[in-house]
């Protein structure tokens, strides 16, 4: 609870005093230069001064930093629930100039790959920050365009994507859950080998674990998959008596079972991101990063703002340097 409180007291705080404090950055090589460092308040430049890496993991012959900067955030797809005014408040505060700002301050933690979807207007942000500004943020991106017919906009987009120098491709795992429900496994492989066919290593992005079972079952040959994870132990999780209807309506939205995650993952030798960790914010990233790790993700994605970013990283160096794991690293 006291930690919530802090997060609450901060970004109430940070919030107030941002239209004032809008920092004018100049980033080249995931850090702002030394000429600017000097205007901005002591606690923007401690946010942005270098800090020791994080553990790394390999994608293919990517290397990836084992805590990932979720999208979600940046795109405003802040899965509040309820809580409708949330959308609207983090669209006002991650601007383009603040999700630049947000990339840096990720890059001086450590943090050196985004995940993130291809939202309106997201890939012109990207671009900026690295082709301008310097930034060295990696991308992993799942293409939106639709799977259908002879996947002409699909195959289109991951083109493009490839073309704009994304480092990685998944199918979106709303698409993923889709398809397994449809019965159409078939267009998952195809789906995979579009991206593969662009250099890039290609996984398949799920909320429902039948979606994994399906690939492992039917041999698919992505090199990664991005799968929800968490435990129940929150206020809002689904009640034992809730989950059927939970699971009829959206399958593995919310990490139905767990526990079956955890003992299938074990047979399963490709590198996992765990993503949704914190129930969006339901669960503090201590406890979310901890349970992750220990039963078996290789990556944790994290929806952060920037002002969390330092925090979290630490805490997230701190759990792996203690794992205890129930499945070895397979990245």
């Amino acid at each position: 609870m006291k930690s919530w409180l802090n997060r609450r007291r901060f970004i109430k705080k940070s919030l107030l005093t941002s239209a004032g404090s809008a920092l004018s950055l100049q980033i080249g090589s995931g850090k702002i230069l030394a000429q600017n460092k000097s205007k901005q308040p002591t606690s923007a430049r401690n946010r942005l001064t270098p800090k020791a890496g994080l553990p790394k993991g390999r994608i293919g012959e990517l290397s990836v930093s084992r805590l990932l900067l979720g999208g979600n955030l940046l795109t405003h797809f802040t899965h509040s629930r309820d809580l409708r005014y949330v959308y609207n408040l983090t669209a006002h505060y991650n601007t383009e100039e603040k999700i630049h700002e947000t990339m840096a301050v990720a890059e001086a933690h450590g943090i050196d790959t985004l995940v993130i979807h291809t939202a309106p207007g997201i890939m012109s942000t990207l671009k900026k920050y690295r082709h301008q500004q310097g930034g060295k943020m990696k991308w992993i991106i799942c293409p939106t365009a639709p799977i259908e017919g002879q996947l002409e906009a699909y195959r289109e987009q991951v083109r493009m994507l490839a073309n704009e120098g994304t480092d990685a491709i998944y199918l979106w795992g709303v698409h993923g859950d889709s398809l397994v429900a449809q019965g159409k496994i078939d267009m998952i492989a195809k789906a995979v080998e579009i991206a593969k066919d662009q250099g890039v290593p290609s996984g398949v992005g799920a909320h429902d674990l039948r979606v994994i079972m399906e690939c492992e079952k039917n041999q698919i040959d992505t090199d990664f998959y991005i799968k929800t994870f968490h435990h129940h132990n929150y206020p809002t999780a689904p009640k034992p008596n809730e989950l059927t209807k939970v699971i009829a309506e959206v399958p593995g939205y919310w990490c139905n079972n767990p526990q079956k995650m955890v003992d299938f993952m074990k047979t399963v030798e490709k590198p996992w991101i765990a993503f949704k960790v914190m129930a969006a914010g339901a669960i503090p990233p201590k406890n979310a990063f901890q349970y992750a790790f220990e039963n078996g993700a290789d990556h944790v994605l994290a929806g952060m703002f920037d002002f969390e970013i330092a925090e979290d990283a630490l805490i997230a160096k701190t759990v792996m340097a203690n794992v205890r794991r129930t499945r070895p690293w397979r990245s």
